[in-house]
């Protein structure tokens, strides 16, 4: 650990303990493709002042970087400042900032921060180290407990209600702002790169690391949540975790699908069964699609769930250890009663 004025480097699990909104210094662009979840973006350079920065680092050298740099933050110090104070929640407030690697960008703020008054941590290292972190916590073995089930059983509805009695709980599907199939992104907000959702995964995993979770559940997924991609490693694990698959009537599934999918325009179904047409077979996408343009939604659905189904079936073959239990005509809080009754999810300690 170093002092720099004000402005103290520390190492990541120092940097994750310590006081102060999280500041990410770098520009638009690299925060969007991700960046410390909760963190406010301040970017030193806007995504082009950032490229000519690089550029003349490469093309003229190290000073001449420095030079430009100046030029080009130089009359956006006032409002570089008034951006961290307000981050800050007011003046003197604590401020954790970092870059890339934790060097001139998040130091060049720190100082900025300082002449008002802003204790300041840097992160060592920088978002770069974050990222190894992130990486490192799907190779970790995770106490993971699969939750299966078709299409329409209420899977994640279960999970969430489980959340709320204390169970750890990973919403993978949340996270990724996705359903999980071609109807997936209907309604939702867009969603994260793969580089951010695995940020998103490993402080939801550490976070229930730190609640000491006897068990951590998750929904039954293929590796991809639309464009999210599951971990490799955290895959490789809910492979091998036990499953419990819970069981409803074909009719409950159908209501249950009518009422997540039949408030959205009849354009967008129609353009989420086109995606899977060829999967569906001519007949069955054609049967779909006329039941979609009737708004007959219950046959629209019982036209896909053959498809999903299948789908389903032949993914949960590979799971080495499968307990069933059937919760037909319950509601989901019934459900999820009836599960801690029978001991089949332990809540954490202390929910």
């Amino acid at each position: 650990m170093s002092g720099i004025g004000k402005t103290t480097v520390i190492d990541l699990e120092s940097f994750r303990s310590a006081a102060g909104t999280v500041i990410d210094a770098r520009t638009p662009a690299e925060f969007q493709q991700g960046h410390w979840p909760g963190a406010i973006n301040v970017p030193l350079f806007s995504n082009e002042e950032r490229h000519q920065v690089g550029l003349t680092y490469k093309q003229q050298g190290r000073l001449e970087a420095i030079e430009l740099g100046l030029q080009l933050c130089g009359p956006s110090l006032a409002k570089l400042s008034a951006g961290l104070r307000t981050a800050a929640g007011g003046p003197g407030e604590p401020l954790r900032l970092y870059c890339w690697r934790g060097g001139m960008r998040s130091n060049s703020m720190a100082w900025l921060a300082s002449l008002s008054d802003h204790p300041v941590t840097v992160l060592e290292g920088g978002y770069k180290r974050y990222r190894r972190w992130v990486l490192d916590r799907f190779n970790t073995p995770w106490p993971l407990r699969v939750l299966g089930g078709r299409t329409g059983t209420g899977k994640t509805d279960l999970l969430l209600q489980l959340e709320r009695h204390g169970v750890g709980v990973v919403d993978l599907e949340g996270l990724a702002h996705h359903r999980g199939s071609s109807f997936g992104n209907l309604g939702l907000p867009p969603q994260p790169s793969s580089e951010h959702y695995e940020n998103k995964l490993a402080e939801r995993l550490d976070a229930l690391n730190i609640g000491q979770a006897p068990e951590i559940w998750l929904e039954a997924e293929s590796i991809q949540v639309g464009r999210c991609r599951i971990p490799k490693g955290l895959f490789s694990q809910m492979q091998t975790a036990p499953v419990l698959e819970i069981q409803r009537s074909d009719q409950e599934r159908v209501d249950r699908l009518v009422e997540i999918y039949g408030c959205h325009h009849q354009q967008d179904l129609r353009d989420a069964t086109q995606r899977i047409s060829k999967r569906l077979g001519p007949q069955r996408t054609q049967k779909a699609l006329e039941a979609i343009d009737q708004q007959n939604w219950a046959e629209a659905c019982q036209a896909m769930l053959d498809y999903y189904d299948r789908c389903y079936d032949k993914e949960l073959e590979r799971s080495p250890a499968r307990d069933t239990v059937n919760l037909e005509g319950l509601s989901t809080e019934d459900s999820a009663g009836l599960l801690l009754s029978k001991g089949c999810v332990t809540p954490m300690i202390c929910p």
